[in-house]
C-alpha cells in the first residue's frame, strides 16, 4: 500500500464564512501537496466581502507559504446537472488559478482537488485530476456555512480566531475620569460570562492608558521622587504608543473569546484624552481609530451623581463635565450606537445588557448566498 502526494492541490469553496471544516480540508491539502491554491469564489449578493473572507484565511494560514490563497466573483448560478453551468464555474477556478500564479508565482497544474462535497468527483473530472474527499459526512468536523450562517452564537466554537475577531460583537465602555467606566465593563463582561457556554469565554479588554500612566508616573518618581500626576510630562506620542497597543489588546483578545467583547475604553477615546492633555487633536491617533474594527455599540458612563475618587492618578474632577459633554459630541457625530447610562453601578449593567442583546439580535444579517 503506498501514499500517494501531490505537486499542486486545488481547494475551492465559498468559506461564507470560513469555519473549522475548511480549516481542515486546507491543511490537510497543505500537508500532503507542494503546493495549495484557495480559490474563494464568493457572489455579489452576499454580505461579506469576497476580501474580507480572502483575509481571514490568509491570516489563518500565515505559517504556511505553500498555501496560496485569492478570490474570484462567481455569480454563475449553481446547477450540478448542467455542462454548461460546471464550465462556466470551472472558467472562474481555472481563473483563480491563474491569479495565484499572477500573485504568488509559477505552479505546477493542479494534479488534485480536495473536497468534503458531493460535486468533488465531478469536479476532479473537470480538471483532470485526483480527488481526495475528506469527512463528506461532517463527523470530524460537524459544521457547515449554513449552520453558521443560522446561528453563528451556536456554532462560534467552530469558528477560527481570525472569523471570531472579524465577527465579534465589540463593546466599548468609555467616560471621563472617575465616572464608573471600569466597574460598568468588569460588571458587564462577569455578567455576559454567567451566562455559561460560550459566553464563559467573553473577553474583557483592560484601559492600557491606566498601566501607561503607571509606568510614566515610575519614571517621574525615578528622577522625584515626591513627583504626582501633575508631573507626568505627557507627549504626544505617548498617545499614540497607548492607541496602537489599545488596539493591539483588543484584537488579540477577540481571537479568544465569546460573541461579544467588552473593552474599557478605545482608540476613539483616546482622541478625547489627547485633546484633554495636549490641547488639540491628533492625526496619529485618529488614523488609528479610523482603522479599529468596527465598533457595534459605545456605552457612555455619565458623570451626574458620581462621586469623585483620587487613585492617586487622577487629576481632573473639575473636567468631567466638559470631557462627558465632548463624548457626547464626539459620539453624535459617528456612525455607531451609543447610549449613555446612569444610575447605580447595578442599573447601569442592566441598562448595558439590554443594550448587548439588542446589538446581537441585529448582529450577522447574513444575505443568503447564491
Amino acid at each position: 500500500m503506498s501514499r500517494v502526494d501531490y505537486r499542486h492541490g486545488l481547494v475551492i469553496g465559498k468559506f461564507y464564512p470560513p469555519h473549522l471544516g475548511h480549516i481542515y480540508l486546507i491543511r490537510t491539502a497543505a500537508a500532503h501537496c507542494q503546493q495549495v491554491t484557495v480559490g474563494v469564489l464568493g457572489s455579489s449578493v452576499e454580505s461579506i466581502s469576497i476580501a474580507q473572507r480572502v483575509a481571514w484565511l490568509r491570516e489563518t494560514f500565515a505559517d504556511a507559504p505553500q498555501v496560496r490563497i485569492v478570490g474570484a466573483l462567481d455569480d454563475v448560478p449553481i446547477d450540478y446537472t448542467s455542462p454548461a453551468i460546471w464550465a462556466a464555474h470551472v472558467a472562474v477556478m481555472r481563473e483563480a488559478v491563474q491569479e495565484a500564479q499572477r500573485t504568488f508565482g509559477p505552479a505546477p497544474a493542479v494534479d488534485a482537488v480536495f473536497t468534503s462535497e458531493h460535486y468533488g468527483q465531478e469536479l476532479a473530472r473537470q480538471f483532470g485530476c485526483a480527488h481526495v474527499c475528506l469527512d463528506q459526512s461532517r463527523a470530524l468536523f460537524p459544521v457547515s456555512g449554513t449552520a453558521v450562517r443560522a446561528d453563528p452564537v451556536a456554532q462560534w466554537h467552530m469558528l477560527p480566531p481570525a472569523v471570531q475577531a472579524g465577527l465579534a460583537v465589540r463593546v466599548v465602555v468609555l467616560g471621563a475620569e472617575s465616572t464608573g467606566t471600569t466597574t460598568l465593563s468588569q460588571d458587564l463582561a462577569a455578567a455576559l460570562r454567567q451566562r455559561g457556554g460560550v459566553w464563559a469565554r467573553t473577553a474583557w479588554v483592560a484601559e492600557y492608558g491606566r498601566e501607561y500612566s503607571h509606568n510614566l508616573l515610575a519614571l517621574a518618581r525615578a528622577h522625584k521622587p515626591a513627583a504626582g500626576v501633575a508631573d507626568i510630562a505627557w507627549q504626544s506620542s505617548d498617545f499614540r504608543a497607548v492607541a496602537a497597543e489599545q488596539c493591539r489588546r483588543e484584537d488579540h483578545a477577540a481571537r479568544h473569546g465569546s460573541p461579544v467583547l467588552v473593552c474599557d475604553t478605545d482608540a476613539f477615546a483616546t482622541r478625547l484624552w489627547h485633546e484633554r492633555y495636549q490641547g488639540g487633536p491628533s492625526a496619529d491617533v485618529a488614523t488609528i481609530a479610523q482603522a479599529m474594527p468596527p465598533r457595534s455599540l459605545y456605552l457612555l458612563t455619565s458623570d451626574a451623581g458620581v462621586a469623585f475618587e483620587d487613585d492617586g492618578l487622577r487629576d481632573g474632577a473639575h473636567l468631567r463635565s466638559w470631557m462627558t459633554g465632548r463624548f457626547r459630541s464626539l459620539l453624535g457625530a459617528q456612525a455607531v450606537p451609543w447610549v449613555e447610562l446612569s444610575g447605580s453601578p447595578a442599573e447601569r449593567c442592566r441598562h448595558a445588557l439590554e443594550r448587548v442583546d439588542a446589538c446581537m439580535a441585529q448582529a450577522w444579517p447574513f444575505a443568503a448566498p447564491l
